[in-house]
């Protein structure tokens, strides 16, 4: 990331026409400086199911019956 202040002429109007340039919706690819963007989060979706449940087994079986009695 550029984290100067000024920017030259030629760098100014670089910025520019990229900026004009529509973004590509049909070939959309993450950037090369995210290497995270590029990865499938494997096995995350599993990751949140099991503790969902791991959480609602806690509520039901330890909660629960302090609440109740």
């Amino acid at each position: 990331m550029d984290t100067r202040e000024s920017k030259t002429p030629e760098e100014k109007k670089q910025h520019l026409k990229e900026e004009k340039l529509p973004e590509d919706f049909s070939h959309p690819e993450p950037d090369a400086e995210q290497p995270e963007a590029k990865r499938s989060p494997k096995g995350a979706h599993w990751l949140v199911l099991g503790v969902a449940i791991l959480v609602a087994g806690f509520l039901l079986f330890v909660l629960l019956p302090k609440i109740v009695g």
